[in-house]
């Protein structure tokens, strides 16, 4: 072949070879998707739009000059369901060659490092607990063995409503659990909770052990459910399983409230101070928060919050690092989000009066005054749920609401 023919074959060649390079970056594909055939129904739909020059407004860049479409909804984010379905949680060693981390006590030890494993598989689950119109959805912490103690609340103000009166919707009753503490108990108290479960269908469980320190587990585990099951709530009181609560009186303080707004309403603490004292059941060491006093928290026998608001709140705890104290964690919490809780005079999250040995944390009349009281074993809940709903003559009435 000559040098002029060899010249005109390489110009062919290089130029066939460019075609197909920019036809390829222009349609987006790789070389093995062109060679394969024509390109995905998306992306002929996408070449076949009329161009447009400037993007002015994003409603309209998608629509036709002729016609107006009808814009489609984005798609939530959200998990359409419980999105972990495998534990997969190691220790952080990396920690043990820290010196600070080496003068710790054994259980902030263990809390540490496995700080970073925050969800984990839910054992038992009832999203259809959200189906319909729910106003007031009641949520429970409890543990396995506790079972009197859950008895107790269906039996009285853990009992659920078809509806809440004044056209409002049905109020829903849960209990948050996580697995027996001792591996020993495990597998006998979750045949037993598998049976309870069978029969009332109002636990909400996950594979993590039941402690103080997951506590705080419990938490963020019950938002993300609420955030993928339950988005519509309007209303959510979360309390511990010792309390004395009165649905009339929460249901009455709810009436001129709105979902929308950031109600988190409780017995609040301001300026608490960290406690420094290794006898304490919380105490808590300066290396894990060296602040002087905690942002504004509700206590975690018993509070109410807005379903909106709780939804944010989902979000704004993934943002922290967990601690080891659930009632101040939501206070962090909140205070990422802004949002001030209220102290309301209905909470006693400490007693109707903090001297344990007061008459007045005996006295029905006060309680029925009360939205919310700790703390109270099964047999004292029921004795004084009966003297509130009784034939009860008070002197008078405490006006709290």
């Amino acid at each position: 072949m000559s040098l002029w023919k060899r010249t005109v074959y390489k110009s062919v060649c290089l130029s066939l070879a460019l075609l197909v390079a920019v036809t390829v970056f222009q349609r987006s594909l790789t070389p093995s998707q062109f060679l394969q055939g024509p390109p995905p129904a998306s992306l002929r739909q996408q070449k076949a739009q009329k161009p447009s020059g400037l993007l002015v407004n994003p409603d309209s860049f998608w629509k036709s000059a002729k016609e107006v479409v009808t814009p489609t909804p984005l798609v939530s984010r959200r998990p359409q369901a419980w999105d972990v379905n495998t534990t997969n949680c190691s220790a952080n060693v990396n920690l043990t060659h820290q010196p600070w981390f080496q003068g710790l006590e054994p259980h902030f030890q263990q809390f540490l490092f496995y700080r970073h494993c925050r969800y984990f598989p839910m054992l038992l689950n009832h999203p259809e607990k959200c189906s319909g119109d729910v106003y007031l959805l009641v949520v429970v912490k409890s543990i396995i063995a506790q079972h009197d103690r859950r008895e107790a609340i269906r039996q009285t103000w853990g009992r659920e409503q078809e509806s809440a009166g004044r056209g409002r919707g049905a109020v829903r009753t849960l209990f948050l659990l996580g697995k027996a503490s001792k591996p020993e108990e495990q597998s006998h108290y979750q045949q037993l909770l598998a049976y309870e479960d069978r029969i009332y269908g109002d636990i909400l469980q996950w594979d993590f052990l039941d402690s103080f320190f997951n506590l705080t587990l419990k938490e963020i585990h019950f938002l993300k459910w609420l955030d993928i099951y339950c988005p519509d709530v309007r209303f959510v009181f979360k309390g511990d399983d010792d309390v004395f609560v009165n649905p009339t009186n929460l249901l009455e303080f709810l009436a001129d409230r709105r979902p929308q707004e950031d109600l988190f309403v409780g017995d609040v603490l301001h300026h608490a101070r960290p406690i420094r004292r290794k006898e304490s059941k919380y105490y808590i060491p300066g290396i894990l928060y060296n602040q002087n006093s905690y942002p504004p928290y509700a206590g975690g026998g018993g509070f109410l919050m807005a379903g909106g608001l709780a939804q944010r709140l989902h979000h704004s705890c993934d943002t922290l690092e967990l601690y080891p104290i659930d009632d101040v964690f939501l206070g962090m919490c909140l205070e990422v989000l802004g949002v001030r809780p209220m102290a309301h005079e209905g909470f006693k999250t400490f007693g109707i009066s903090r001297n344990r040995n007061s008459r007045m944390n005996k006295e029905p009349c006060f309680f029925r005054s009360m939205l919310v009281v700790h703390k109270l074993l099964p047999a004292e809940l029921l004795a004084m749920w009966e003297l509130v709903h009784g034939n009860l003559t008070c002197s008078r009435k405490l006006q709290v609401l």
